[in-house]
């Protein structure tokens, strides 16, 4: 038996300003430096020790993973960092308010751009072109890690987990349109000896 948690990162000072973030390297808000304090500590009292820590190639994930690990005490474990772990490219939407941007194409138009499996914004990728490169390394890297050691933790977005949850739930394109995943709040998945979701649980 192996734990895998996925961790969304803690807010960002774009999230703040409910802008569309996507690749665009925003740090960590005040509030989400402590949303992930406080999954840390979480996890820290419930005994984790995370084994091997995977994190996206943007500041905002790489920083709430180092603030968990610090948690744990796990001052000097290394992150392997992946650009295919990074959230979604929102292409022309990229540092728009969404408020104004509902505004200008209509709320329903931007509802599916923001929640359809397979609809691109202009210039961006679907929630289907995030799992096509997510899911390759995932499968490739990351499952495998969980084979080789008792915990493995990996700290990126909200689409990039998203695809990771589709994947692990059996959850089929109309379902995962409606899934959220919350920042800051560590996701724990237990598997068995062949990588198959045994238990999962959120820790709050």
């Amino acid at each position: 038996m192996s734990l895998l948690i996925l961790l969304r990162h803690g807010q960002s000072t774009w999230n703040a300003e409910n802008r569309f973030t996507g690749w665009v390297d925003t740090p960590l808000s005040d509030a989400g430096r402590e949303e992930a304090r406080l999954g840390g500590r979480r996890l820290a009292a419930q005994g984790v020790t995370v084994d091997r820590a995977f994190t996206s190639t943007l500041v905002r994930a790489i920083d709430t993973g180092r603030i968990v690990l610090d948690e744990l005490g796990q001052h000097n474990l290394e992150q392997l960092q992946a650009w295919q772990l990074n959230e979604r490219f929102y292409g022309a939407l990229t540092g728009r308010n969404k408020l104004q941007t509902a505004e200008e194409f209509g709320a329903e138009q931007v509802h599916i751009w923001r929640r359809s499996y397979d609809i691109a914004p202009p210039g961006g990728e679907s929630l289907a072109d995030t799992a096509n490169r997510t899911l390759p390394y995932f499968d490739e890297v990351v499952l495998p890690a969980t084979l080789e050691v008792a915990t493995v933790l990996v700290s990126a977005h909200g689409n990039s987990l998203r695809s990771i949850v589709k994947e692990l739930d059996g959850l089929d394109d109309d379902a995962v349109t409606r899934l959220e995943i919350a920042t800051g709040i560590p996701l724990v998945y237990e598997l068995d000896g062949d990588g198959g979701v045994v238990d999962k649980r959120i820790v709050q």
